[in-house]
């Protein structure tokens, strides 16, 4: 006899629960490799380029460059613009000024412009044809900051006219002729005080 024998067990059929979808907005596909922005290789622009973001360029720019991110000027790239990034890295050509923060010159790179950064690095074989000013350190500005008080040199040490300083070269030379010529002397000395001594007294 069982407990429950009068009741009937009731089975139900009901169908497996259901999982809950979660639906996802299309998402864009990834930048390449940390660059929001490609120019390709077979691409030309030209005109003004602002971004906020990291930008590669592979192809042929003409204009004004001014990136708050960074800039990769690739091999394939021909560049006539002035650069205004936080880090810049060339590898192409670049016919125009160049400012950042930090600026690399890889083996392949080419500029023709001048050079305005904190740090600069250039691979061997790199070409530059401009001037490179270095900025944002407080003693490029003051070179006597890097000196001792005691090894400054004095106003009076320096010559002050073209004159005094050759006439200072002068006396130099003198003197250094004159010390060549005491030690020749003293031998030309030396050796006739030997030629008396070995004459055979007659």
């Amino acid at each position: 006899m069982s407990f429950f024998g009068n009741r009937r067990q009731v089975e139900t059929n009901l169908p497996p629960a259901v999982e809950p979808v979660q639906i996802t907005k299309p998402s864009l596909p990834p930048p390449a490799v940390g660059f929001d922005t490609v120019l390709g290789p077979n691409s030309v622009l030209e005109g003004t380029f602002q971004s906020n973001a990291n930008v590669r360029l592979d192809g042929t720019f003409s204009g004004t460059l001014e990136i708050n991110g960074n800039i990769l000027v690739g091999e394939t790239a021909k560049i006539k613009a002035d650069i205004n990034a936080r880090n810049i890295s060339i590898a192409g050509a670049v016919r125009g000024n160049i400012s950042g923060k930090k600026v690399q010159v890889l083996r392949t790179g080419r500029v023709w412009g001048d050079i305005r950064a904190t740090a600069l690095t250039t691979e061997e074989g790199a070409f530059i044809d401009g001037k490179i000013t270095m900025v944002g350190h407080e003693s490029s500005t003051a070179p006597d900051a890097l000196l001792n008080a005691d090894e400054k040199p004095e106003i009076s040490d320096v010559p002050m006219t073209i004159d005094e300083s050759i006439k200072d070269m002068h006396d130099a030379v003198e003197q250094s002729a004159e010390s060549l010529n005491e030690p020749v002397d003293e031998m030309a000395d030396a050796v006739t005080e030997s030629d008396d001594d070995s004459q055979p007294v007659a």
